[in-house]
């Protein structure tokens, strides 16, 4: 049996500019996964999610082509992950096979509430990474990136791709989405072996390392955000205020490569200056496009961390899910944490996970 996982992430800045080519964002991978198991089978395939049992899929072979029992699934990205996979072993020359794949995800908790760390995301990079195990397929990080990106952005259509760039590479990482018109383009004219294989325009990912005395807290509001749906909305803004919408990715770009060489630097007042600026950045995209990005919770769960010297923001789309905050780890947090459950934030214990 095949086990493989793909930890969960959230953004600490870039948000929104990131799904421009080349513009900067810096993500983290956390220790929270999905893991999926395969399992060779003989007659017939299936598709269990320890999450969505009532909904499990049952398939076999008609020579490559999966052929399913029911129409109405909630697979899609295990889905595309899995056509992608097997169109790049087909072309490696291996024989494609039946099996049942299993899907376990921490990324949500027990009672069903959805934290926002991108399970999308990471059950697209286990089930490749699965795979490609199963297939005794050798690919690099880089190719693993590739490869998910494309099953991902099959599904969803939009969106940077950093999420999928978190779960392969793991810990803290500074992320360039890459070209998606010349992908768009490409696709027809080479093999996918070929497409992982050749440089990518644009693609960044470069890993970071925090400031050791660096903590991330990082607090939930309880009300889950829909990422396609917020970004679908900044596109409209885009398109509607063209003078607005360049002013805001000039500021973002600059103030994510000051928070990069902050990094870079070792600085931790230079990475909390910037983390706040991205803060008043988003503030005035919220703006203009009219999409509440920080909502009320959120700015509280703000304010209280601002009070004790974190430098606090949104995560991702906003909206509503998590905010984070970057503090000094030798101040003392007990109070806030006892603040944001007074006003029904809930602080999730997580830490960065680094891969092996």
């Amino acid at each position: 049996m095949i086990t493989a996982k793909a930890p969960g992430k959230l953004y600490i800045a870039g948000e929104y500019a990131v799904v421009e080519t080349g513009f900067p964002a810096i993500i983290v991978a956390l220790n929270q996964f999905v893991t999926v198991t395969i399992e060779e089978s003989h007659e017939y395939g299936s598709i269990v999610s320890k999450q969505y049992q009532e909904n499990s899929l049952y398939w076999q072979r008609q020579g490559d082509e999966m052929v399913f029992d029911n129409r109405d699934n909630p697979f899609h990205y295990i889905l595309s992950a899995i056509r992608l996979t097997e169109q790049y072993a087909r072309q490696a020359g291996k024989t494609l096979r039946v099996y049942h794949l299993r899907v376990n995800s921490d990324l949500d908790s027990a009672d069903g509430k959805k934290y926002g760390l991108g399970s999308s995301a990471a059950v697209t990079v286990a089930t490749v990474k699965a795979l490609c195990a199963f297939y005794e397929l050798s690919l690099s990080n880089d190719q693993l990136y590739k490869l998910a990106a494309i099953a991902h952005l099959d599904v969803q259509g939009n969106g940077s791709l950093g999420d999928i760039a978190a779960s392969v590479f793991g810990g803290w990482i500074a992320y360039r989405s890459f070209d998606k018109q010349w992908l768009a383009d490409i696709r027809p004219t080479v093999s996918l072996k070929q497409l992982l294989e050749m440089p990518w325009p644009s693609l960044s990912i470069e890993l970071l390392t925090p400031p050791a005395e660096l903590s991330l807290l990082i607090g939930w509001t309880g009300s889950p955000a829909s990422t396609s749906h917020l970004v679908d909305k900044i596109a409209l803004a885009k398109t509607e205020q063209q003078a607005a919408y360049q002013n805001f990715l000039a500021a973002s770009k600059a103030c994510l490569e000051a928070m990069i060489e902050g990094f870079r630097r070792n600085d931790l007042a230079q990475i909390q200056t910037e983390l706040r600026h991205n803060r008043a950045i988003l503030k005035d995209l919220a703006h203009f496009s009219q999409v509440a990005i920080e909502t009320p919770i959120l700015q509280k769960m703000g304010a209280l961390a601002e009070a004790i010297g974190g430098a606090a923001k949104t995560s991702g789309a906003g909206g509503g899910d998590c905010g984070i905050v970057i503090i000094d780890r030798a101040i003392k947090t007990e109070a806030l944490f006892e603040q944001w459950r007074a006003n029904q934030i809930e602080r999730l214990n997580l830490a960065v996970h680094l891969v092996d």
